[in-house]
């Protein structure tokens, strides 16, 4: 007996002091999904009972930002924990740089095996490419260049797109659910970044998703722009039509989760498995109701860049909760490689660990977020001198769009001419420093326009402080400049210098 007791003890205390099992880790974004279109924000219309209870049973994010208004830069930054201009992906359609450290470079080093499914929109997707998912770091793919309906055209391992019939976001998480298994095989802990083809327009869902939504289209009379799914070009169509359609995805996009969560606690890898969701901009024109919040997709105010965040992980995050951190997609970068135990790049990074935020001990951000869509217009006039070689730029999987005269995406990053002008600066920016925003823009008149928000008691950006108190407007600016002038080094090349 006694012996067995020893026995007992020594075999706890090892348990006791072994290090925990690191987390598997899954991400998963919507793409163009606004903070407001989840049923848990109080959404009038669109149904998402998954997201819904995540928010119920994990942890909430009432403040949670992508890094800019547009997607590509968002996803620049979600991948390297860095502002996207940083590494030149300015805008739609700009790839980032074959230099960036991704998650999956660092996670890969502590042994996890990598993934990505979906919506690439940093590069092109071919092997050849020098940023495809492949060449950044991850051992495997099924990936699209752009953005993809029903039935999409999809890249597996970087070869030729093969269409994959059935709805776009079940099909990801059906291939999400297999790289799991294969994961589980070799025993290693996973990453899966899983970044879906909705809500993104032009619409397209299944009919039993539509027919929750019928009511629409008597509801919302006026007309909106967008892309038709017969022709490919622009198309107005009224809005209670395409609102109809839209929430449909969403609804879609839902369901799919909520069978990777089921296939989590079935296969037993529920409770220490971080899943986490979020969008990459804010709604777009044709989506916006113009509520709760100022502004949309491809603007600076709060509705072009909140976006629904929810995490799950029930081996550390014990208990529902919500919180009030201002959090960003530039923070998940440096979230996981703590969790995984690698150090994070040696080179300027915008996000921060948020351990202390899933344990319950950091309510505010100790730093200030800082938002800029840069002003493509500073390279007008000067040579052109492509980063990557265009003929590596060029996508291959097929769009419901057409770009020009093709119907796949193309991408570019320029070098900078390296004098700094005053135009670097230029573009729509802000800088959050606890809850005081400030926005800055150029005028007509070549002033710079400031606007001026307390985000706690106005967090709808209606009573402009700029005027009645300017000297708190003029230490955000020069914070903000402070943060540029950081920016444009990098954009420079700086950080990859040997």
């Amino acid at each position: 007996m006694k012996h067995l007791l020893i026995a007992v003890l020594l075999a706890y205390t090892a348990a006791a002091s072994s290090p925990a099992a690191p987390p598997n880790i899954i991400l998963m974004m919507g793409d163009d999904h606004g903070w407001e279109e989840t049923g848990y924000n109080g959404h009038p219309h669109v149904k998402t009972p998954v997201l819904d209870e995540m928010a119920r049973t994990g942890l909430r994010f009432e403040r949670f930002y992508s890094a800019h208004m547009n997607c590509s830069p968002t996803r620049a930054s979600f991948l390297t924990g860095r502002h996207p201009n940083r590494m030149g992906t300015f805008a739609p359609g700009w790839s980032f740089r074959p230099e960036e450290i991704t998650m999956a470079h660092l996670l890969a080093k502590g042994g996890y095996h990598c993934g990505h499914f979906g919506k690439w929109h940093v590069g092109a997707v071919k092997k050849e490419s020098p940023v495809s998912p492949l060449a950044m770091g991850f051992h495997e793919c099924l990936s699209h260049d752009n953005f993809f309906e029903m039935n999409p055209s999809l890249s597996r391992n970087g070869g030729p797109p093969e269409v994959i019939k059935g709805d776009s976001s079940e099909i990801l998480i059906t291939e999400t659910i297999r790289f799991i298994g294969r994961a589980k095989k070799t025993r290693k802990p996973f990453l899966a970044v899983v970044w879906f083809g909705s809500p993104h327009e032009p619409y397209s869902a299944l009919p039993a998703d539509l027919a929750l939504y019928d009511d629409l289209p008597d509801k919302y009379s006026k007309k909106v722009k967008l892309t038709s799914n017969e022709t490919g070009d622009g198309v107005t169509r009224p809005q209670g039509e395409v609102l109809r359609e839209r929430y449909a995805e969403v609804t879609a996009m839902d369901r799919a989760i909520g069978q990777l969560r089921t296939h989590l606690k079935d296969a037993g890898l529920r409770e220490n498995t971080l899943l986490f969701y979020c969008g990459d901009n804010g709604t777009p024109s044709e989506g916006s109701l113009g509520f709760p919040h100022r502004g949309m997709k491809g603007q600076i105010y709060e509705g072009g860049t909140l976006v629904p965040g929810v995490m799950e992980w029930p081996a550390r995050i014990l208990k529902p909760r919500t919180t009030g951190f201002r959090a960003t997609t530039s923070d998940l970068l440096p979230t996981v490689a703590a969790l995984a135990g690698q150090p994070a790049p040696a080179r300027p990074l915008d996000g921060m660990d948020l351990a202390p935020v899933l344990d319950g001990k950091l309510d505010a951000r100790p730093t200030s977020l800082h938002f800029w869509e840069y002003d493509g217009g500073r390279f007008a006039g000067t040579p052109r001198q492509p980063y990557i070689d265009p003929a590596l730029q060029e996508g291959t999987t097929p769009l419901a769009k057409r770009m020009g005269k093709k119907w796949t995406r193309d991408f570019i990053n320029i070098r900078h001419p390296g004098e700094i002008i005053d135009a670097d600066y230029h573009g729509a920016r802000s800088i959050i420093d606890g809850h005081f925003k400030l926005i800055l823009r150029e005028q007509k008149d070549g002033a710079i326009g400031r606007e001026l928000y307390d985000l706690a008691a106005d967090p709808t950006e209606k009573n402009d402080l700029a005027s009645v108190q300017p000297w708190r407007a003029d230490k955000l600016q020069t914070g903000l400049r402070t943060w540029q002038d950081s920016v444009i080094k990098s954009l420079k090349g700086a950080d990859y210098a040997k």
